[in-house]
């Protein structure tokens, strides 16, 4: 039964980026894809409690937390790229790649439709496993799941203000207050934490503890790969950037260097 969860789950969160997929063909803007990356999440964690029909406290709790980051993940970048067409990476593939069509539904959603599916199994593992009443451990990942959170939503919001403000009243063109005093990417560290604070919760279910990768691929994603590298990348030649940097962990949060 759990397998066959698991299989089913699989097939639709693929037939769910197809359905990207096709919207994106038809508006030509592939980075509808990043509006329904959040959304997959919560679309997941909804569908597993419909299926498994495990309707108990723990199920409930992270259904809950993941529908909350999910839907605040979808909403931030549906706000942040209202109005200015496709995101640079995907005009720029669009624009190298042949065969742009298939390969942007086998580079672009199949691709993240299969990771989005990986990364998602400790959540389809809490919400199928018999109910035990919870545990410390729950309690602890929670409060993981409410740092992360807390970071990512505080930071992308810190951001969000500092661009709306004249070139007056900024301190230059780099974000250097609040939470981006201590890490120069404050919003992928909280969206690493916040699936330790999922995969921390599984540990309270049998066989939980199983789905580390799930934690350390989004971390890993998040840190060496789609998140924190472009970004660097696109500051390489940024004189305040890198001034910046020389004095701001890059990651983990932690004190300004002197």
């Amino acid at each position: 039964m759990l397998g066959s969860i698991y299989f089913q789950l699989f097939l639709l969160v693929l037939l769910y980026f197809s359905l990207f997929f096709l919207i994106a063909v038809l508006k030509k803007d592939n980075s509808i894809v990043d509006i329904g990356w959040g959304l997959g999440y919560v679309y997941t964690a909804n569908m597993a409690l419909y299926l498994t029909n495990n309707y108990n406290l723990r199920s409930f709790i992270i259904t809950f937390i993941v529908t909350i980051w999910g839907l605040r993940l979808s909403y931030h970048i549906f706000k942040r790229n209202l109005g200015k067409g496709e995101d640079y990476r995907y005009a720029k593939w669009r624009e190298s790649w042949d065969n742009f069509y298939l390969k942007s539904f086998l580079r672009i959603f199949m691709l993240q439709g299969v990771l989005l599916f990986i990364i998602s199994t400790p959540i389809i593992k809490i919400i199928s496993a018999p109910y035990q009443s919870l545990k410390i451990i729950d309690f602890i990942g929670l409060l993981l799941w409410g740092i992360g959170f807390a970071f990512e939503a505080v930071g992308d919001k810190q951001l969000r203000e500092f661009k709306s403000l004249d070139e007056s009243e900024k301190d230059g063109h780099v974000m250097k207050k609040g939470v981006w005093k201590y890490t120069r990417h404050p919003n992928y560290f909280g969206d690493a934490l916040v699936w330790w604070g999922f995969y921390t919760i599984a540990l309270a279910v049998s066989g939980g503890w199983m789905f580390i990768f799930s934690p350390i691929l989004m971390t890993y994603l998040l840190r060496y790969v789609s998140g924190v590298p472009l970004l660097e990348k696109r500051y390489a030649d940024d004189e305040e950037y890198q001034k910046y940097a020389e004095k701001t962990n890059i990651f983990f949060p932690w004190f300004p260097k002197k």
